[in-house]
């Protein structure tokens, strides 16, 4: 096509911008919604028409930039929103105004697109906005490259809602419900921070410090489970020292100084023996090579039981190691069970 047939086409397209017909604008947009050449002018028009003649260029047009769908989504209606997450390339940008202001239908059309590129700032926040549906939530959760801090908040929506059924409720209680809860999403966090790497773990410990999930009975199941790189870097956190300087004193810190190191992390003087005690057992596991989780428990129950102080932390330790303590003897047993099975067979 020479310039001259260019220009004229494209005052054609122009005139039919304004024919009163709804069915011209909307043959029109069908025939250029692919074509990556038309003018801008002539896609954006037909983009902010009526739904039917709009529709077919925001689905389908490569002239539309990423500002251009941001605006669009940002001033256009839940339904413009759903074909915008359907296109088939859709950048971070966009995914992420999406993110911010889209409702569940909209949402759930773009966790459904595998072209949408999803950051982890995008991830978080429908996680803060929508995670607490069922849907949303089950989608993110089935991702692989959903961050471990975004992983534990939904998981604590899932806890949220069970709690929240009234059945629940009245069939075991509603405080012993929140209970179980709690300390069903602390061992999923334990859980998690053994298998993140640093990066991830340090925006858990942030996460968790947040929430107010870094309580002391929490880092005590860190250190019982072995989790000693994320209890590392929660008493970094927790202190405010060098990463360099927290490590040195757990790996080869004398008693004072490690005391001293937990109490800076604002751990009471009365629990920061215990946590000493248990960092010593570590050492002396890890050193050797054995179980640290199941020795550490073990030993450090005894210890915990022979305290005399008042209810509170301590007691609140000691309540946490004798159920890990529990929930790991279990385990060996089942282990047992399973290899004798297999044996007999």
């Amino acid at each position: 096509m020479n310039t001259l047939d260019r220009h004229a086409a494209e005052m054609a397209m122009t005139f039919l911008l304004d024919d009163p017909s709804p069915k011209v604008r909307i043959a029109l947009a069908e025939a250029i919604a692919d074509c990556p050449l038309i003018p801008r002018a002539i896609v954006i028009s037909l983009a902010e028409d009526q739904p039917e003649a709009a529709f077919a260029v925001i689905a389908r047009s490569p002239v539309l930039t990423d500002m251009d769908l941001v605006d669009l989504a940002a001033s256009g209606t839940p339904e413009t929103r759903a074909v915008i997450a359907a296109r088939h390339a859709i950048s971070r940008p966009v995914v992420a105004a999406i993110a911010e202001i889209g409702g569940e239908d909209e949402v759930l059309i773009l966790l459904e697109n595998p072209a949408a590129e999803f950051s982890q700032r995008a991830l978080k926040r429908l996680s803060e906005r929508l995670g607490h549906v069922a849907a949303v939530r089950n989608y993110l959760l089935d991702r692989s490259d959903l961050p471990v801090d975004v992983r534990h908040m939904l998981v604590e929506k899932v806890g949220a809602a069970l709690s929240g059924f009234s059945l629940v409720q009245a069939a075991i209680g509603e405080r012993r419900v929140e209970r179980i809860t709690r300390e069903a999403c602390d061992s999923v966090a334990v859980g998690m921070a053994g298998s993140a790497d640093a990066a991830e773990v340090s925006a858990l410990v942030e996460h968790l410090r947040v929430s107010g999930r870094l309580t002391p009975a929490f880092l005590m199941r860190a250190l019982c489970s072995g989790r000693i790189d994320f209890f590392a870097a929660a008493i970094c956190d927790l202190s405010g020292l060098a990463e360099k300087r927290v490590r040195s004193v757990l790996s080869n810190g004398r008693i004072h100084a490690v005391r001293a190191l937990f109490e800076q992390a604002g751990l009471a003087r009365d629990i920061s023996e215990q946590f000493a005690d248990a960092l010593f057992l570590w050492r002396k596991d890890n050193h050797q090579g054995g179980p640290a989780a199941t020795s550490m428990s073990a030993t450090l129950l005894p210890r915990l039981r022979r305290l005399t102080l008042p209810e509170g932390a301590a007691s609140g330790l000691a309540e946490m190691v004798e159920k890990l303590s529990i929930a790991e003897q279990r385990q060996s047993a089942r282990e047992y069970a399973l290899l004798a099975a297999r044996e007999a067979a």
